[in-house]
């Protein structure tokens, strides 16, 4: 490719040099309208906040089946009702094994 005397050739490629859009100097945040300038939040955004969260807490306890009918002592009561009917069919099994 190059010859030995050609030791100052340096290959590469030509590119059209393109204008360079002067870089736009981004404009201070505007403040946030739940905020006020002091950063201290309004009345309305943190009503919405809290409202959101026991709307979230309700929906949680829904799929986790804790609703109106499903309470915890609804389930507490099935399964100590479950429990006792197993215990009392245990019983009948062990008395018709001894022939009573």
């Amino acid at each position: 490719m190059s010859k030995p005397e050609d030791e100052n050739i340096v290959e590469g490629e030509i590119v059209d040099e393109t204008p360079t859009a002067a870089l736009a100097i981004p404009s201070p945040p505007l403040p946030d309208p739940d905020y006020s300038e002091g950063g201290v939040p309004s009345f309305d955004f943190v009503r919405d906040k809290i409202e959101n969260r026991y709307t979230t807490s309700l929906g949680a306890a829904d799929v986790a089946g804790l609703g109106t009918e499903n309470t915890a002592e609804a389930l507490d009561k099935q399964i100590a009702d479950r429990d006792q009917a197993a215990k009392d069919r245990l019983a009948q099994i062990r008395r018709s094994m001894r022939g009573e």
